[in-house]
């Protein structure tokens, strides 16, 4: 009978895991970001300090992630594995943020110049094209880090068990998304950032 490497085994034991965690956290953003403080009857004022903060997050998490790629094309696998768990916190810091700026806050329309809540055809004007720029890089973010979440967490559940070569294979998908997610997250804030209610 043929024996099961206990790192493999491993793996194994996360795929569940990775699975409810994958499903989860996209539903449980989507049901919260519906969800207003004010409609339960908590007067909260917005927490608009958030946004530039949870942008620089992102930022930074791109910046942490190139480092990672470094350290580890250098051979220096602690300081990779610093920086990769590093990475994850700085992601789920900035999700928790996300979700608390968007259950105090209205959600912003892109060219609402006089900040009303409604962009009207003169504003639909002023903005042009930029408004399907926006939008593409909205989508393809939002999209991609739904997409990022199984691949990040398989990943790294392949560093854990020591599964080098198969880390290394799924570590080339998950490297460009998760940069594409981090940097279009800081592009998203300021093309957004003007028209934050004032």
């Amino acid at each position: 009978m043929e024996s099961i490497n206990p790192n493999q085994n491993l793996e194994q034991k996360f795929s569940k895991f990775i699975i409810v965690v994958s499903v989860l956290i996209p539903v449980v953003v989507a049901v919260l970001f519906s969800v207003k403080l004010k409609d339960f009857g908590y007067e909260v004022e917005p927490f608009s300090f958030l946004p530039p903060i949870y942008a620089t997050i992102n930022g930074i998490t791109a910046l942490v992630l190139v480092l990672a790629v470094r350290a580890i094309k250098n051979g220096n696998q602690k300081l990779h594995e610093r920086l990769m768990t590093m990475a994850i916190c700085l992601s789920v810091l900035f999700l928790v943020m996300y979700v608390a700026y968007h259950m105090t806050a209205d959600s912003t329309v892109f060219g609402d110049l006089d900040h009303d809540g409604v962009r009207s055809a003169a504003e639909t004007d002023a903005v042009g094209a930029t408004r399907f720029v926006y939008l593409f890089i909205l989508l393809t973010h939002i999209l991609l880090s739904i997409v990022i979440i199984p691949l990040v967490l398989i990943t790294y559940v392949r560093a854990l068990a020591e599964r080098f070569d198969r880390h290394r294979k799924i570590a080339r998908i998950t490297f460009p998304i998760w940069l594409y997610v981090a940097v279009t997250g800081v592009v998203v804030y300021l093309m957004i950032s003007p028209y934050y209610a004032q």
